[in-house]
């Protein structure tokens, strides 16, 4: 049977691994040696629980969504991922972190962010925890999640614009790495996705994991069985899939989906459907898929979500997909924007545009009136209120 997660070298399969300037490599393996050993401990398991429930909110309900049943004759849950305190699933990985950060005696943190959300969850432990919090972002991102912005300013983090590429997420990851290699001794890199050099995509992956423990049990309340048919995912480096998917990676019979962002349309020149578009690579870190020309240079990627807007996906995803474990679907600008609109007034709730990728898969896709369909809603749509305002002329 294949497996499906991180072995001692850090590959899944042919992908994940450690590629990175020999700088960074003290911060990296001391992470490495250290970060099961810190994760195994009582006290932090304790620690990490408590604040999941007591700061966080967690247990996150699975919602049965019943009008939106109704619309595509199937049984669609929510887990909702949105009622989390920052509104997103980002804080399960930064609380995670940032007791990780404290253990090796670390006191200044840094961050990357695309839609804000990872930001805003960083700057928050940060807060929590009184440690010194620098976050660095897209010009483009900073004009387009302003909300993010202000809130993670007003959680004392400092935002710095990353001013050269695209402007977006990858640019902004670049940024946080130069900073770490400057900054080797005192400084944690909370990476917010399942992106990046060995250890940190299983270590995320490992964080986000509450998310599929809590589909389990919960889903036996609801079910009576702990397997749904399928889980659904939006992807972008794809931390909220990896903690969707993790508790189901081997159970045979459970269906995985993965759902990108086509932009414009998956061969419009302006789309991020790595699944579709991505060759080998290695980027921040890792080896994965990535979208990139002839020659290896990095291919700009476009969605109208700023969370998704990556080239690349994480060393886990492009595993599941060479092997076809997963199912990927690409999904355009246009189809996300009318399925966030669509859960607004069938469900009252209004999605990150993220989560709505996810969400319009069942206008493309036919499922059984018996199938069990658990799509992650990975986050709430406050951030993008201006995007959809301006989108359907609100």
């Amino acid at each position: 049977m294949e497996n499906y997660n991180v072995n001692e070298k850090g590959y899944y399969g042919e992908f994940g691994g450690a590629y990175i300037p020999e700088m960074l490599y003290p911060n990296v393996e001391e992470l490495r040696q250290n970060y099961l050993k810190i994760m195994a401990e009582p006290g932090f398991q304790k620690e990490f629980n408590q604040l999941l429930k007591d700061y966080v909110g967690r247990p996150s309900p699975l919602y049965f969504a019943k009008r939106l049943s109704e619309k595509y004759n199937t049984k669609i849950y929510l887990k909702r991922e949105d009622l989390n305190h920052t509104g997103a699933h980002k804080i399960n990985n930064t609380i995670g972190q940032i007791l990780m950060a404290k253990r090796l005696g670390k006191h200044r943190i840094i961050a990357e962010t695309g839609a804000g959300q990872h930001g805003v969850a960083t700057a928050t432990v940060c807060a929590l925890m009184g440690l010194e919090c620098i976050v660095y972002m897209g010009e483009i991102d900073i004009t387009r999640q302003a909300p993010n912005v202000a809130r993670m300013k007003m959680l004392g983090a400092k935002v710095v614009p990353a001013l050269s590429g695209s402007r977006t997420l990858k640019d902004a990851t670049n940024e946080a790495i130069r900073d770490w290699i400057n900054n080797p001794v005192n400084t944690h890199y909370i990476i917010g996705s399942a992106i990046g050099p060995h250890p940190y995509p299983d270590m995320v992956t490992k964080f986000q994991s509450v998310i599929s423990a809590e589909i389990k049990w919960q889903l036996k309340e609801h079910e009576g069985r702990e397997n749904p048919d399928y889980v659904v995912a939006c992807i972008g480096g794809g931390s909220n899939a990896a903690g969707t998917y993790y508790h189901y990676l081997h159970e045979e019979e459970v269906g995985i989906i993965a759902v990108e962002a086509a932009g414009l349309g998956v061969n419009s020149g302006e789309s991020a459907a790595t699944s579709v578009l991505g060759k080998e690579g290695v980027i921040h870190g890792c080896k994965t898929l990535l979208m990139q020309t002839q020659d290896g240079q990095i291919t700009e990627p476009y969605s109208i979500s700023a969370g998704l807007d990556y080239p690349g996906v994480g060393p886990m995803h492009a595993h599941l997909c060479k092997t076809g474990r997963a199912e990927f679907i690409s999904i355009k600008d246009d189809e996300a924007m009318t399925a966030g609109l669509d859960l607004c007034k069938l469900e009252g709730i209004i999605p990150a545009i993220e989560s709505s990728h996810a969400l319009a898969i069942f206008e493309q896709r036919a499922f059984k009136p018996e199938d069990v369909v658990v799509v992650s809603l990975s986050g709430r749509g406050d951030k993008d209120l201006q995007n959809y305002i301006e989108y359907f002329k609100i």
